[in-house]
């Protein structure tokens, strides 16, 4: 169960600890699937780590913004692009690896460097609390 809206903390954060956001631009079939997996570019400010319960939300910078609820970061695994197969881009909801890169290029200004360059953590994560 979720606890109030969106901005209430989990019962397992420090006092003061903000739960962060973990946004997608459309509601992927995969999220609803008990874990579900994506590919983040490494943060700058502080990356991803196991055990971090994240806020899932669609839209996250729109008026639309849904809440789903809340997962936990259950693994982390470093990818690079070349080394995705299209069994992987599929489960990421993707029709194959060409797809994702795509997808990619057009998210990040068709600047291969990011594509290309970076690796990406691939993330997986379980559900701890759904919104119904």
């Amino acid at each position: 169960m979720v606890r109030g809206s969106d901005t209430s903390p989990h019962p397992s954060l420090n006092k003061g600890e903000a739960m962060r956001i973990l946004g997608f631009q459309k509601k992927w079939a995969k999220l609803d699937k008990p874990t579900f997996t994506t590919f983040r570019y490494p943060r700058r400010d502080r990356d991803w780590e196991v055990g971090e319960l994240v806020k899932v939300v669609v839209k996250p910078r729109s008026k639309d913004r849904e809440y789903l609820g809340y997962a936990e970061i259950i693994s982390i695994e470093l990818d690079h692009m070349e080394d995705i197969s299209d069994d992987t881009a599929r489960q990421d909801g993707f029709s194959d690896a060409k797809d994702m890169v795509a997808w990619l290029r057009k998210t990040f200004s068709s600047n291969d460097r990011w594509v290309f360059c970076y690796p990406m953590n691939k993330l997986t994560l379980r559900w701890e609390g759904r919104k119904k």
